[in-house]
Protein backbone atom coordinates (compact mmCIF):
# COMPACT_ATOMS: atom_id res chain seq x y z
CA UNK A 1 0.00 0.00 0.00
CA UNK A 2 2.92 2.10 1.00
CA UNK A 3 3.99 2.04 -2.67
CA UNK A 4 0.92 2.76 -4.17
CA UNK A 5 0.98 5.52 -2.09
CA UNK A 6 4.21 6.76 -3.02
CA UNK A 7 3.34 6.49 -6.71
CA UNK A 8 0.19 8.76 -6.74
CA UNK A 9 2.51 10.84 -4.57
CA UNK A 10 4.79 11.18 -7.50
CA UNK A 11 1.99 11.38 -10.03
CA UNK A 12 0.60 14.56 -8.24
CA UNK A 13 3.43 16.31 -8.14
CA UNK A 14 4.33 15.93 -11.57
CA UNK A 15 0.75 17.09 -12.96
CA UNK A 16 1.42 19.67 -10.21
CA UNK A 17 4.53 20.99 -12.01
CA UNK A 18 2.91 20.89 -15.38
CA UNK A 19 -0.10 23.23 -14.26
CA UNK A 20 1.90 25.52 -12.53
CA UNK A 21 2.96 27.64 -15.78
CA UNK A 22 -1.31 28.12 -15.59
CA UNK A 23 -0.83 30.78 -12.24
CA UNK A 24 2.22 32.91 -14.53
CA UNK A 25 0.17 32.80 -17.24
CA UNK A 26 -3.34 34.02 -15.51
CA UNK A 27 -1.49 36.86 -13.94
CA UNK A 28 0.13 37.71 -16.97
CA UNK A 29 -3.36 37.92 -18.52
CA UNK A 30 -5.16 39.62 -15.24
CA UNK A 31 -2.57 42.62 -15.34
CA UNK A 32 -3.54 42.98 -19.39
CA UNK A 33 0.16 42.43 -20.54
CA UNK A 34 0.55 41.60 -24.08
CA UNK A 35 2.79 42.76 -27.10
CA UNK A 36 1.25 45.78 -28.93
CA UNK A 37 2.31 46.53 -32.83
CA UNK A 38 2.00 49.13 -35.32
CA UNK A 39 1.15 48.80 -39.10
CA UNK A 40 4.36 48.77 -40.48
CA UNK A 41 3.04 47.57 -44.38
CA UNK A 42 0.16 46.86 -46.27
CA UNK A 43 0.24 42.92 -47.15
CA UNK A 44 -1.79 41.54 -50.06
CA UNK A 45 -3.27 38.32 -48.93
CA UNK A 46 -5.34 35.69 -50.17
CA UNK A 47 -8.51 33.95 -47.86
CA UNK A 48 -8.58 30.04 -48.00
CA UNK A 49 -12.26 28.70 -47.45
CA UNK A 50 -12.58 24.82 -47.52
CA UNK A 51 -16.19 24.10 -47.53
CA UNK A 52 -18.55 21.12 -47.18
CA UNK A 53 -22.43 21.72 -48.17
CA UNK A 54 -22.07 25.34 -46.12
CA UNK A 55 -24.26 26.88 -48.33
CA UNK A 56 -26.48 28.14 -45.70
CA UNK A 57 -23.76 30.11 -44.42
CA UNK A 58 -20.68 30.39 -46.32
CA UNK A 59 -22.43 33.70 -47.64
CA UNK A 60 -22.41 35.31 -44.44
CA UNK A 61 -18.58 34.69 -44.11
CA UNK A 62 -17.46 36.00 -47.42
CA UNK A 63 -19.68 39.08 -46.86
CA UNK A 64 -18.35 40.01 -43.63
CA UNK A 65 -14.75 39.88 -45.58
CA UNK A 66 -16.14 42.29 -48.01
CA UNK A 67 -17.05 44.70 -44.86
CA UNK A 68 -14.06 44.49 -43.89
CA UNK A 69 -11.99 48.10 -43.47
CA UNK A 70 -9.03 46.81 -44.48
CA UNK A 71 -8.23 47.91 -48.38
CA UNK A 72 -10.18 45.46 -50.45
CA UNK A 73 -8.07 45.54 -53.83
CA UNK A 74 -5.31 43.92 -51.49
CA UNK A 75 -7.93 40.64 -50.39
CA UNK A 76 -8.80 37.68 -52.81
CA UNK A 77 -11.34 34.85 -51.47
CA UNK A 78 -10.56 31.66 -53.17
CA UNK A 79 -13.29 29.07 -51.83
CA UNK A 80 -12.77 25.17 -52.61
CA UNK A 81 -16.37 23.28 -52.52
CA UNK A 82 -15.29 20.12 -51.46
CA UNK A 83 -17.15 16.82 -51.82
CA UNK A 84 -20.12 19.07 -52.00
CA UNK A 85 -23.79 18.10 -52.44
CA UNK A 86 -25.85 21.16 -52.05
CA UNK A 87 -25.26 25.00 -53.73
CA UNK A 88 -22.35 25.79 -51.94
CA UNK A 89 -20.11 26.78 -55.11
CA UNK A 90 -22.91 28.34 -56.36
CA UNK A 91 -24.12 30.54 -53.29
CA UNK A 92 -20.02 31.48 -53.33
CA UNK A 93 -19.65 32.36 -56.62
CA UNK A 94 -22.60 34.57 -56.73
CA UNK A 95 -20.59 36.47 -54.36
CA UNK A 96 -18.15 37.23 -56.82
CA UNK A 97 -14.98 34.81 -55.29
CA UNK A 98 -13.19 32.59 -56.97
CA UNK A 99 -14.32 29.05 -56.52
CA UNK A 100 -12.91 25.64 -57.15
CA UNK A 101 -14.41 22.47 -56.97
CA UNK A 102 -13.05 19.83 -55.55
CA UNK A 103 -14.07 15.71 -55.83
CA UNK A 104 -12.05 13.05 -54.02
CA UNK A 105 -13.40 10.08 -52.21
CA UNK A 106 -9.80 8.93 -51.04
CA UNK A 107 -8.29 12.27 -49.69
CA UNK A 108 -10.82 13.16 -47.51
CA UNK A 109 -10.51 16.10 -45.01
CA UNK A 110 -10.02 20.13 -44.64
CA UNK A 111 -6.07 19.21 -44.78
CA UNK A 112 -6.01 17.89 -48.39
CA UNK A 113 -8.98 20.39 -49.55
CA UNK A 114 -6.55 23.54 -48.26
CA UNK A 115 -3.73 21.74 -50.21
CA UNK A 116 -6.00 21.63 -53.20
CA UNK A 117 -6.35 25.33 -53.25
CA UNK A 118 -3.17 26.59 -52.53
CA UNK A 119 -2.18 24.59 -55.37
CA UNK A 120 -5.13 25.86 -57.70
CA UNK A 121 -3.89 29.12 -56.77
CA UNK A 122 0.27 28.71 -57.61
CA UNK A 123 -1.02 27.62 -61.25
CA UNK A 124 -3.53 30.36 -61.60
CA UNK A 125 -1.22 33.07 -59.59
CA UNK A 126 2.69 34.24 -60.09
CA UNK A 127 4.54 33.62 -57.75
CA UNK A 128 4.98 36.27 -54.95
CA UNK A 129 1.56 37.66 -55.55
CA UNK A 130 0.35 37.15 -52.04
CA UNK A 131 2.11 38.01 -48.84
CA UNK A 132 0.45 35.79 -46.58
CA UNK A 133 -2.90 33.17 -46.29
CA UNK A 134 -5.77 33.68 -44.08
CA UNK A 135 -7.79 30.62 -42.94
CA UNK A 136 -11.14 30.11 -42.10
CA UNK A 137 -14.50 28.11 -41.56
CA UNK A 138 -17.37 28.45 -43.36
CA UNK A 139 -19.74 29.13 -40.77
CA UNK A 140 -17.18 31.85 -39.28
CA UNK A 141 -18.03 35.65 -38.93
CA UNK A 142 -15.06 38.31 -39.01
CA UNK A 143 -15.04 41.33 -36.77
CA UNK A 144 -15.17 44.56 -39.05
CA UNK A 145 -11.22 45.22 -38.42
CA UNK A 146 -10.31 41.33 -38.38
CA UNK A 147 -8.20 41.97 -41.00
CA UNK A 148 -6.48 45.05 -39.98
CA UNK A 149 -5.36 44.02 -36.98
CA UNK A 150 -4.13 40.88 -38.09
CA UNK A 151 -1.75 43.04 -40.69
CA UNK A 152 -0.18 44.88 -38.08
CA UNK A 153 1.46 41.74 -35.97
CA UNK A 154 2.23 39.99 -39.50
CA UNK A 155 3.66 43.04 -40.73
CA UNK A 156 6.33 43.30 -37.94
CA UNK A 157 7.92 40.14 -39.06
CA UNK A 158 5.27 37.47 -37.67
CA UNK A 159 4.93 34.42 -39.59
CA UNK A 160 2.35 32.97 -38.01
CA UNK A 161 -0.69 34.81 -36.46
CA UNK A 162 -3.67 33.26 -34.49
CA UNK A 163 -6.47 35.37 -34.11
CA UNK A 164 -8.93 35.64 -30.64
CA UNK A 165 -11.38 33.04 -31.37
CA UNK A 166 -15.21 33.54 -30.05
CA UNK A 167 -18.44 32.02 -29.94
CA UNK A 168 -20.95 33.34 -32.53
CA UNK A 169 -23.32 31.43 -30.70
CA UNK A 170 -22.80 31.92 -26.96
CA UNK A 171 -26.17 32.67 -25.50
CA UNK A 172 -27.66 29.33 -27.24
CA UNK A 173 -27.47 27.06 -24.38
CA UNK A 174 -24.93 25.36 -21.71
CA UNK A 175 -23.16 23.65 -24.21
CA UNK A 176 -22.17 26.47 -26.60
CA UNK A 177 -21.32 28.60 -23.71
CA UNK A 178 -19.10 25.74 -22.64
CA UNK A 179 -17.23 26.26 -25.93
CA UNK A 180 -17.35 30.00 -26.24
CA UNK A 181 -15.36 30.39 -22.22
CA UNK A 182 -13.10 27.06 -23.55
CA UNK A 183 -12.19 29.42 -26.63
CA UNK A 184 -11.64 32.31 -24.23
CA UNK A 185 -9.40 30.65 -21.94
CA UNK A 186 -7.25 29.55 -25.02
CA UNK A 187 -7.49 32.80 -26.40
CA UNK A 188 -6.66 35.46 -23.18
CA UNK A 189 -5.26 32.78 -20.66
CA UNK A 190 -3.00 30.51 -22.94
CA UNK A 191 -2.26 32.29 -26.42
CA UNK A 192 -1.64 35.70 -24.83
CA UNK A 193 0.74 34.96 -21.97
CA UNK A 194 2.69 32.70 -24.37
CA UNK A 195 2.88 35.19 -26.89
CA UNK A 196 4.15 37.86 -23.99
CA UNK A 197 6.76 35.77 -22.87
CA UNK A 198 8.20 35.09 -26.37
CA UNK A 199 7.42 31.11 -26.84
CA UNK A 200 4.80 29.70 -29.33
CA UNK A 201 1.09 29.81 -29.39
CA UNK A 202 -1.21 27.27 -30.97
CA UNK A 203 -3.20 27.42 -33.70
CA UNK A 204 -6.72 26.49 -33.22
CA UNK A 205 -8.81 25.13 -36.22
CA UNK A 206 -9.43 28.32 -37.83
CA UNK A 207 -9.27 31.47 -38.02
CA UNK A 208 -5.04 32.07 -38.38
CA UNK A 209 -2.34 33.53 -41.24
CA UNK A 210 0.74 32.47 -42.13
CA UNK A 211 3.11 34.09 -45.20
CA UNK A 212 3.66 32.67 -48.12
CA UNK A 213 7.51 32.65 -47.50
CA UNK A 214 6.83 30.04 -44.30
CA UNK A 215 4.56 27.98 -46.91
CA UNK A 216 7.85 27.77 -48.90
CA UNK A 217 9.97 27.01 -46.54
CA UNK A 218 8.15 23.98 -44.94
CA UNK A 219 7.85 22.40 -47.97
CA UNK A 220 3.74 23.59 -49.07
CA UNK A 221 0.56 22.55 -47.16
CA UNK A 222 1.26 18.70 -46.15
CA UNK A 223 -1.45 18.82 -42.92
CA UNK A 224 -3.89 15.76 -43.38
CA UNK A 225 -4.58 14.93 -40.11
CA UNK A 226 -8.14 14.90 -38.39
CA UNK A 227 -7.20 17.57 -36.82
CA UNK A 228 -4.66 19.08 -39.08
CA UNK A 229 -4.40 22.30 -37.07
CA UNK A 230 -2.98 21.17 -34.40
CA UNK A 231 -0.49 19.14 -37.10
CA UNK A 232 0.27 22.37 -38.12
CA UNK A 233 1.27 23.93 -35.39
CA UNK A 234 3.56 20.70 -33.82
CA UNK A 235 5.18 21.09 -36.73
CA UNK A 236 6.56 24.59 -36.75
CA UNK A 237 7.47 24.54 -32.92
CA UNK A 238 9.56 21.64 -33.55
CA UNK A 239 11.01 23.60 -36.46
CA UNK A 240 11.72 26.81 -34.26
CA UNK A 241 9.23 29.10 -35.47
CA UNK A 242 7.07 31.24 -33.35
CA UNK A 243 3.18 31.35 -33.89
CA UNK A 244 2.12 35.04 -32.45
CA UNK A 245 -1.34 36.25 -31.26
CA UNK A 246 -2.94 39.37 -31.77
CA UNK A 247 -6.05 39.91 -29.33
CA UNK A 248 -7.82 42.53 -31.31
CA UNK A 249 -8.32 40.29 -34.12
CA UNK A 250 -12.01 39.07 -33.56
CA UNK A 251 -13.33 36.24 -35.33
CA UNK A 252 -16.60 34.45 -34.28
CA UNK A 253 -17.36 30.61 -35.05
CA UNK A 254 -20.18 28.56 -34.82
CA UNK A 255 -20.22 26.03 -31.65
CA UNK A 256 -22.02 22.89 -31.21
CA UNK A 257 -25.41 22.92 -29.35
CA UNK A 258 -26.32 19.25 -28.86
CA UNK A 259 -24.07 16.60 -26.64
CA UNK A 260 -24.06 14.42 -29.26
CA UNK A 261 -22.45 16.52 -31.48
CA UNK A 262 -20.33 17.76 -29.03
CA UNK A 263 -18.68 14.32 -27.87
CA UNK A 264 -18.54 13.42 -31.53
CA UNK A 265 -16.66 16.33 -32.07
CA UNK A 266 -14.43 15.89 -29.61
CA UNK A 267 -13.74 12.40 -30.35
CA UNK A 268 -12.85 13.58 -33.35
CA UNK A 269 -10.26 15.72 -31.83
CA UNK A 270 -9.01 12.95 -29.73
CA UNK A 271 -8.26 10.48 -32.09
CA UNK A 272 -6.54 13.58 -34.45
CA UNK A 273 -4.09 13.87 -31.15
CA UNK A 274 -3.32 10.05 -31.17
CA UNK A 275 -2.47 10.65 -35.21
CA UNK A 276 -0.30 13.26 -34.39
CA UNK A 277 1.57 12.43 -31.45
CA UNK A 278 1.94 8.92 -33.21
CA UNK A 279 3.49 10.74 -36.30
CA UNK A 280 5.54 13.71 -34.02
CA UNK A 281 5.75 12.20 -30.82
CA UNK A 282 9.88 11.66 -30.99
CA UNK A 283 9.73 15.35 -32.87
CA UNK A 284 8.64 16.89 -30.14
CA UNK A 285 10.77 15.28 -27.36
CA UNK A 286 13.87 16.22 -29.16
CA UNK A 287 12.88 19.58 -29.72
CA UNK A 288 12.18 19.61 -25.95
CA UNK A 289 15.25 18.26 -24.51
CA UNK A 290 17.41 19.09 -27.52
CA UNK A 291 16.54 22.96 -27.68
CA UNK A 292 14.60 23.15 -24.05
CA UNK A 293 12.11 25.23 -26.04
CA UNK A 294 9.09 25.72 -23.76
CA UNK A 295 6.83 25.42 -26.64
Amino acid sequence: MKTLTYINLAIAVVVGLCCCYQVLFTLIRVRGLGRRFKERSLSRFAVLIAARDEAAVIGQLIDSIKAQDYPSELVDIYVVADNCTDSTAMVAASRGVTVYQRRNKIQVGKGYALEFLLSKIAQDKPEGTYDGFFVFDADNLLDPHYISEMNKVFSNGCPVVTGYRNAKNFGDNWISAGYGMYFLRESEYLNRPRDYLGTSCAVSGTGFLFSAKLLEKVGGWHYYALTEDLEFTLDLVCRGEKISYCSTAVLYDEQPTGFKQSVVQRARWMRGLMQIMGKNGGSLLHALFGSGSFA
